[in-house]
């Protein structure tokens, strides 16, 4: 059974940037819960008219502290989530120095071919789709081209999508944390038949992938 996107990550790099989702989440609730606190505290605490027996609060134009504080704690805090972020977009981006496992996934149109280095070469049809095998707690180098048109390897399980451009090559590594099977798509509008360039992504333990490269219609 294809499993749907959750926080419940099937991969290494999808696990740090959903706990950047998750960050950024809790620190947007925490700021509208302040705002709306003070709004409904002024609201309630100061919505009598001036009058002898409940005048109107000391009134101001300004207050150079309160303005100082209010623009250097969201900069602080845009900061703090900036180089979080950062973290998490390097460690995705990070290229291992010895991949276990070399595909080269090439896109076109309506399909894709995965092509193991040292391995089989995989095809498919919008009937019959492509299976990207890869192997559970080891790391596989994607190495992903397109032949025609801009396309866009995606697997929403995974958190994770990036651009096939034709005349350009671009790797990224996938660390899968959890077995099963994953659905992936092009998530790019490539033209006519862009609906069929689905795909599926299987994970399994190192000792079946290593079965699975000597016999792969197993």
């Amino acid at each position: 059974m294809e499993r749907s996107l959750s926080l419940a990550t099937a991969t290494a790099q999808a696990s740090l940037l959903a706990s950047n989702w998750l960050l950024f989440a809790y620190v947007g609730l925490a700021v509208a819960l302040l705002v709306w606190g003070l709004i409904l505290f002024a609201a309630l605490r100061w919505r009598r008219r001036d009058t002898p027996q409940a005048p109107l609060p000391p009134q101001f134009r300004n207050n150079v502290g309160l303005e100082v504080a209010w623009t250097i704690v969201p900069l602080a805090l845009v900061g703090v989530l900036f180089a979080y972020t950062y973290r998490a977009e390097a460690g995705v981006e990070v290229l291992a120095a010895d991949p276990a496992v070399t595909v080269n996934v090439n896109a076109y149109r309506w399909g894709w071919t995965f092509a193991y280095r040292d391995g089989p070469t995989v095809n498919g049809s919008f009937a019959n789709l492509p299976e990207l095998v890869l192997p559970r707690g080891e790391t596989t180098r994607i190495v992903l081209t397109s032949s025609d048109v801009n396309h866009s390897f995606w697997i929403p399980a995974f958190l994770f999508k990036r651009d096939a451009i034709p005349g350009r090559t671009t790797a990224f590594d996938l660390d899968p944390t959890a077995t099963g099977t994953y659905a992936g798509h092009c998530a790019a509008f490539c033209g006519y038949d862009h609906a069929l360039m689905g795909f599926r992504v299987r994970v399994v333990e190192p000792g079946a992938f290593g079965r699975w490269l000597r016999s792969p219609a197993t």
